[in-house]
């Protein structure tokens, strides 16, 4: 991908070319076409299998506690990293508006954010990608299916765990289609942005990586090893897929069934962690995000 795209980047045109990055388009629409059911199921099947009560009330304070520790980690270095190497300073973008702060749309309160989360209409959530909104109502549901009788409790979960089983063998066929659709969005990001403004902003981009790094290659093995003793090297291979995936789309969703495919098949966790944990992680647990922003802002 790097190659074609420093190849058509002073003439990003042809037919060729835009073959190529149609294959990136095509991968990333099907990955989304796939979020919402895969989300949903996996969510309601993860929670009706973990049941109400002191289950579902220690894995959901684990998977809590975990992603508050790792994005306060994340937005540690951000700041730290920013503080010394002050990526800004000489840096002139030009543009020639001036940035006014009152035009911010601040988010109210932390109990606004709770009463936002619950979707007055779960249909228009799901048609909407509102995935805080779809999150809450397949936990609601999972919950829900736990506290009814087994005659018909067990109807839903056998549909569940079919629909889920389902996207989860869609997910395998699309993923069979990542090699094509890494290399046209690889691709087309070369052609398209070239590496001049690497140059001129080189010290802000070495601080975002240079932070990443340090977290993705320090911080969170050492969390994972403390908290599993497993080789984490064994769970960055199990993970490659993803990983390669999030890295060319640059969306925590869209590589949302890569991951699960990955944590459930490659890592042998089971479904009924991973269907709650990783919805959950990909919608609240944004630990690049949160570092990015720290060392952007300032």
């Amino acid at each position: 991908g790097i190659v074609l795209g420093l190849l058509y980047q002073d003439s990003p045109d042809g037919t060729i070319y835009q073959v190529i990055i149609s294959f990136g388009v095509i991968f990333v629409r099907l990955l989304k076409m796939i979020i919402v059911p895969l989300i949903f199921t996996s969510i309601v099947t993860g929670v009706s299998g973990i049941g109400a009560g002191r289950n579902l009330g220690r894995v959901g304070m684990k998977t809590f506690f975990y992603y508050l520790l790792t994005s306060l980690f994340a937005i540690l270095i951000g700041l730290t990293l920013t503080n010394v190497l002050q990526p800004g300073t000489g840096v002139n973008l030009g543009t020639g508006s001036s940035f006014d702060h009152a035009n911010l749309q601040k988010p109210g309160s932390p109990a606004d954010i709770l009463i936002r989360m619950i979707p007055t209409n779960p249909i228009q959530a799901a048609s909407s990608g509102d995935m805080l909104g779809i999150i809450f109502f397949a936990i609601f549901l999972g919950v829900g299916l736990t506290r009814i009788n087994t005659k018909y409790s067990n109807t839903l979960r056998d549909f569940f765990s079919a629909s889920f089983e389902v996207m989860m063998n869609i997910t395998q066929i699309v993923i069979k289609f990542a090699p094509l659709g890494v290399l046209g969005l690889i691709t087309k990001v070369v052609a398209v942005t070239g590496f001049g403004l690497f140059a001129a902003v080189g010290k802000y981009i070495l601080t975002i990586a240079g932070g990443l790094s340090i977290h993705i290659l320090i911080v969170l093995p050492s969390v994972f090893y403390l908290l599993t003793g497993i080789n984490p090297r064994k769970h960055f291979s199990a993970m490659a897929s993803a990983l390669a995936t999030a890295f060319s789309t640059s969306s925590s969703n869209a590589t949302l069934p890569v991951t699960i495919r990955c944590v459930e098949n490659n890592a042998g966790v089971s479904n009924k962690i991973s269907s709650f944990v990783l919805p959950m992680g990909a919608t609240i647990n944004m630990d690049g995000t949160a570092l990015y922003e720290c060392a952007g802002v300032p």
